[in-house]
C-alpha cells in the first residue's frame, strides 16, 4: 500500500499540545495520513543556534511526525525575508510591497535543499510526496537533483500571478523553472492554472499541451482544485455553539440587543482589505443615516507577523481608520465599528458566523479564502445571513449566489452592505440554498481524495475544476409557504436582485455613471 509523506513549512504536534484548528487544513492532511499511513515532515517552528544534520521521526498512531529547527539566520532570510517579503506580496500582485535581497533568496534556497537532504533518507521507493505551498516552490527540484524519483506532487494555496508581475521579481525564470520537478500541481482557480503555465511558457521557455506544460525531459500536469472546509463538522459546531451560548456569543449578542450584525474575520494582513472595509462600511453608514445605531460591524483579525513592519503599520492604521469613524458616526449607546485584535476558537467563530446577518468577505486578492465559506456553513437554514464576498478571491468562482462586489470601490461594498440587510428572506433562503449545496459537494474531504487519485495517477476528469457531485440534502425545519419560493425577480427591489454571471457585481446606486465591478 502506497504511503504518503507530506511537506510543509509548519507542522503541528501532538505530543506538545499544539492546537490544530478543527476542520481547517491540518485535519484534512491528518486525516488522509492517518488514512494511508503516511509521513509529515517540516518546520518545527522554533530556532536553534546550528542546524540540524538529521531529524528523529516520531510516530503517533498512523501517521510519522519528521521536524526540523531552524537557524535564527534561516528564519529570518527563508521565512520572515524572502517567503513573506518577496514572494507573498508578489503573489498577492502587490509589487510596490515586494522586497528582495539575494542574501534572502540564497537562504531560502539554502533551506530548501537541507530540507531535501533531510527528508530523503526517510523516503521509501513507493512513497507519494505532497508538498504544500509557496515556502517549498524549489523542494522538488532538490529532491530531483538528488536522484529521488517518486511521484510529488504540490499544492499552491494563495494565488499565483500572471507573468508580466511574476518576472518582476529577479531569479523569476530560475524559480518558476523549478516547477517542473513536480508530476501534478495544484492550483485554487483556473485563472492560477492560466498564469502559472502562461509565466512558465514566458519566462523559461516551457512548452505547453493543455493543462500539460514540458521543461526539459519532465511533463508537469498544471490543474486546478479548490480547497473546501468540512461543512457538516462546521454546521453542527455552529449550532453548538449558539445552544450553549459561549461566552463570546453572549457577549457579542447581548449588546446588540435587536439590531443587526454584520461580520469580517481575516488575519490582520494588508491582502485581506481591512482598512478598506471599515472605510466601506463608514462610507454605507454616510450614505443610509437611517441605518445609524441600527447596525454594527465586528472585525476580528488577529495579528500576524508581527516582526514585519508593512503589518506593524497595518495595525496602526486599522486602529486609526476605526478611531476615526467610531468618533465621527458613533452615538453614546452604540459603537458602530468594532475591531478585536485576538485569535478567537472555531467554535466561537462558528456561533458569530450564525449570529451575523452578514458575512463581509472582501480581501484585495485571495487563494481560495475559506472564511466565506465557513460563514455558509454556520448559517441557520431557516432564516440565513448574506455573504458579501470579493471577486478577486478564489471562492467568488464557486460561490456565485453570493453579492459579489470590487473591493476597491468602497462605494460599491457600502450599496452590498445595503443591499444585503434589505434582502427579503426568500431570496436569502435562495441564495443559501445553492451556496451550500456547492460547499458541501466540494468539501474538504472531496479536495484531499480528488488531489490524491489525480497524484496516484488515477483515470480523473482533467478538465480544471471538476464539476460537484450530487450534494446532500440539508435539513432544514421551514416549511412549505410563501417563504419557500423564490421571489420574481421583476418584484424586488432593484438593489435586491441576483447578480448575473460568474463574476456578476452589484450595481452601487450612490454612483449610477460608474462602471460595474462586472
Amino acid at each position: 500500500m502506497m504511503r504518503l509523506v507530506v511537506v510543509s513549512n509548519r507542522v503541528t504536534m501532538p505530543e506538545r499540545g499544539e492546537k490544530v484548528a478543527a476542520g481547517g487544513l491540518a485535519v484534512a492532511l491528518r486525516s488522509a495520513l492517518e488514512e494511508h499511513g503516511g509521513l509529515w515532515f517540516g518546520w518545527s517552528g522554533a530556532t536553534k543556534a546550528e542546524p540540524a544534520s538529521s531529524v528523529e521521526p516520531v510516530r503517533h498512531g498512523k501517521v510519522t511526525y519528521a521536524v526540523t529547527d531552524l537557524t535564527e539566520a534561516e528564519r529570518q532570510s527563508y521565512y520572515l525575508g524572502f517567503a513573506n517579503r518577496a514572494l507573498w506580496p508578489l503573489m498577492h500582485y502587490r509589487l510596490g510591497l515586494t522586497e528582495f535581497t539575494r542574501t534572502d533568496y540564497a537562504g531560502y534556497l539554502g533551506v530548501n535543499r537541507r530540507f531535501a537532504r533531510l527528508l530523503i533518507p526517510l523516503l521509501k521507493p513507493d512513497d507519494i510526496i505532497w508538498i504544500h505551498d509557496y515556502h517549498l516552490i524549489p523542494l522538488a527540484a532538490e529532491l530531483r537533483r538528488r536522484g529521488v524519483t517518486n511521484r510529488i506532487g504540490y499544492f499552491h494555496h494563495i494565488p499565483w500571478p500572471p507573468a508580466e508581475v511574476f518576472g518582476a521579481l529577479p531569479f523569476s525564470a530560475t524559480l518558476i523553472s523549478t516547477m517542473a520537478a513536480y508530476d501534478l500541481i495544484g492550483m485554487q482557480t483556473p485563472n492560477d492554472v492560466a498564469n502559472l503555465i502562461g509565466g512558465m511558457v514566458a519566462l523559461c521557455g516551457a512548452q505547453r499541451d493543455g493543462n500539460r506544460v514540458r521543461s526539459g525531459q519532465r511533463k508537469a500536469v498544471v490543474q486546478a482544485f479548490p480547497i473546501g472546509i468540512d461543512v457538516e463538522a462546521f454546521r453542527k459546531l455552529a449550532v453548538a455553539s449558539v445552544r450553549a451560548a459561549t461566552q463570546p456569543v453572549r457577549a457579542t449578542t447581548a449588546p446588540l440587543g435587536s439590531r443587526k450584525l454584520v461580520i469580517g474575520v481575516d488575519r490582520l494582513d494588508y491582502s485581506k482589505g481591512i482598512v478598506q472595509r471599515l472605510e466601506a462600511f463608514g462610507t454605507f453608514l454616510r450614505n443610509h443615516p437611517e441605518h445609524r445605531g441600527e447596525v454594527g460591524l465586528l472585525q476580528i483579525a488577529p495579528p500576524s507577523r508581527t516582526d514585519v513592519p508593512e503589518y506593524v503599520e497595518l495595525d496602526r492604521m486599522s486602529d486609526e481608520v476605526a478611531g476615526r469613524l467610531n468618533a465621527a458616526l458613533g452615538e453614546f449607546d452604540w459603537t458602530p465599528i468594532r475591531v478585536v485584535k485576538k485569535a478567537y476558537s472555531r467554535s466561537a467563530l462558528s456561533g458569530l458566523y450564525r449570529r451575523a446577518q452578514v458575512g463581509l468577505v472582501t480581501p484585495m486578492r485571495d487563494g481560495m479564502n475559506l472564511v466565506a465559506k465557513e460563514y455558509v456553513a454556520a448559517q441557520n437554514p431557516d432564516d440565513p445571513g448574506v455573504l458579501i464576498l470579493s471577486r478577486f478571491a478564489g471562492a467568488a468562482q464557486q460561490l456565485g449566489e453570493a453579492l459579489i462586489v470590487n473591493p476597491f470601490d468602497t462605494h460599491e461594498v457600502a450599496e452590498a452592505i445595503r443591499t444585503a440587510l434589505a434582502m427579503p428572506k426568500s431570496e436569502r433562503l435562495r441564495r443559501f440554498e445553492r451556496l451550500y449545496a456547492t460547499i458541501s459537494s466540494t468539501d474538504i474531504a472531496w479536495w484531499t481524495s480528488r488531489y490524491l487519485a489525480a497524484l496516484s495517477g488515477l483515470d480523473i476528469p482533467s478538465g480544471d475544476v471538476v464539476p460537484p457531485g450530487r450534494p446532500k440534502p440539508l435539513r432544514s425545519t421551514r416549511k412549505s409557504g410563501a417563504d419557500s419560493k423564490p421571489a420574481r425577480l421583476d418584484t424586488l427591489p432593484q438593489a435586491s436582485r441576483p447578480a448575473h454571471g460568474k463574476f456578476a457585481s452589484v450595481r452601487a446606486k450612490a454612483l449610477p455613471n460608474a462602471p460595474s465591478a462586472g
